[in-house]
């Protein structure tokens, strides 16, 4: 595997100076960013595949061991924050459970029945979306996992780092991201976790913005539940209906937080216009303005 490599090339790293290590690092990291370019055209047929599977009520299952399970933790518990995604529409499949989200839990990843049985719980089904990441592209749990997805019907996506690996060929929707040898042989956690970090990244937000969860570059779906989003929202209610910054303010705070609507109303339409054009235009507000422009 190539995610295992010993360089030469890092042999002596340990009498090197500090900025020398920092640099090789460095420069692994920028080979992790320009391996992920070569797989945007599976990932965007990945992106394409999986929105009309969410807006048939299905959810996201991040499946991973080790480094690659938390990875797939961190992109989907932002989704919520971020786009205002339903949490009980996210899942996490971790190879050892919820403990292995802060402790190595040795031997767990090397479970293919567990993968299985895991998904069994969860309920997987036809409607859902599971994205499975390995480096190695042959973890058994995740391995397991994936192949029980697939035959219970699920989207499949599979992210490894290695190409021709057993996970690829399981998923409906396979992306190699070949980030090569790791400066430390075989700490996956470097480049291709990065790599990992990316890909998801992409794929999570082009997912929520052809939901229309974003609009002129702006998280207009989010949820105004702390003082940080509050003020975030009512900037964004501000720059898109032109309004001053207290009326935009007092649209959120009659909209109870709902970023898209409170945007109507400092259009100057009323509540119950303004939850009819969204109702109208399945929640999209670029046609809900559309609309609005068109009077």
């Amino acid at each position: 595997m190539l995610t295992e490599q010993i360089s030469p090339r890092y042999a002596g790293m340990g009498s090197w100076h500090t900025a020398e290590i920092l640099n090789a690092m460095y420069e692994g990291q920028l080979a992790a960013v320009a391996a992920v370019g070569p797989a945007l055209p599976r990932l965007a047929a990945a992106v394409e595949g999986t929105v009309p599977a969410l807006q048939r009520g299905g959810r996201l299952i991040y499946v991973g061991a080790g480094t690659s399970g938390r990875i797939g933790v961190q992109d989907g518990v932002e989704l919520t924050p971020t786009f205002d995604w339903p949490t009980g529409r996210t899942a996490f499949l971790l190879a050892g459970g919820p403990g292995a989200l802060l402790n190595s839990i040795e031997g767990a990843e090397d479970n293919e029945a567990a993968g299985a049985m895991a998904v069994e719980e969860t309920g997987v089904g036809p409607h859902d979306v599971v994205i499975a990441v390995a480096a190695s592209g042959k973890t058994p749990y995740t391995l397991g996992a994936l192949r029980a997805s697939r035959e219970r019907g699920a989207l499949t996506i599979a992210i490894a780092n290695n190409t021709g690996a057993p996970l690829l060929s399981i998923a409906h929707h396979p992306i190699a991201v070949p980030t090569g040898g790791e400066v430390i042989a075989g700490s996956t956690r470097m480049k291709a976790g990065t790599a990992q970090k990316i890909v998801l990244n992409l794929f999570s937000t082009a997912v929520m913005v052809k939901l229309n969860r974003v609009y002129r570059g702006l998280m207009v779906h989010m949820r105004a539940t702390n003082d940080k989003l509050r003020r975030r929202a009512e900037g964004i209610v501000h720059e898109i209906a032109g309004c001053g910054e207290a009326e935009a303010a007092r649209c959120l705070y009659q909209a109870n937080g709902d970023v898209k609507t409170a945007i109507l109303l400092g259009f100057g339409v009323q509540m119950a216009e303004a939850s009819a054009l969204l109702a109208r235009h399945g929640d999209n507000l670029r046609e809900a303005i559309a609309e609005l422009s068109r009077r």
